[in-house]
């Protein structure tokens, strides 16, 4: 037990300063180009954190289990606004009425994300584009907008 304990640790403190040597210098490098520290973090920070969901969905799609890809799909999208209230309970304060624009405005492409993709689990049109659902295409579509936007208040 102790050994398995010593290897968690190990890894934690690796995954921990890996995090803060990626954030820092991709926000380095994204301010010598100009860019915004939050655009490197809603697009670069995100997709290399978002590896494992990658990895789960695909691998589960593979298997056929479409469950488990959707439902880590809804599962990060609809956690990551109840950072908010988290936020709230623990400062005593409303965190919302304080938040960055770009605050605002990622939790909404989030929302919007959501609803895009459980549209396309109720109707489920069967009509494809690029091997992608019509609920993937606008997906794809609405985030790069929002990636857009973002860097347009960011800047």
């Amino acid at each position: 037990m102790s050994r398995a304990a010593l290897i968690f640790g190990a890894a934690a403190l690796a995954t921990l300063v890996a995090g803060v040597v990626i954030e820092r210098s991709g926000e380095e490098f994204f301010t010598r180009q100009g860019l915004s520290g939050v655009l490197f973090g809603a697009t670069v920070l995100a997709a290399v954190t978002s590896l494992p969901e990658i990895s789960t969905g695909l691998t589960s799609t593979r298997l056929g289990d479409y469950q488990l890809a959707v439902s880590d799909i809804f599962g990060g999208n609809a956690f990551l606004p109840v950072l908010f209230l988290l936020a709230t309970v623990i400062s005593g304060k409303p965190v919302l009425p304080a938040a960055h624009d770009t605050d605002t405005h990622l939790t909404a492409l989030g929302v919007i994300l959501t609803v895009v993709y459980m549209a396309g689990l109720v109707f489920r049109p069967r009509r494809q584009y690029a091997r992608m659902g019509i609920g993937s295409v606008t997906a794809i579509v609405i985030y790069l907008i929002g990636i857009a936007g973002l860097a347009t208040i960011a800047t």
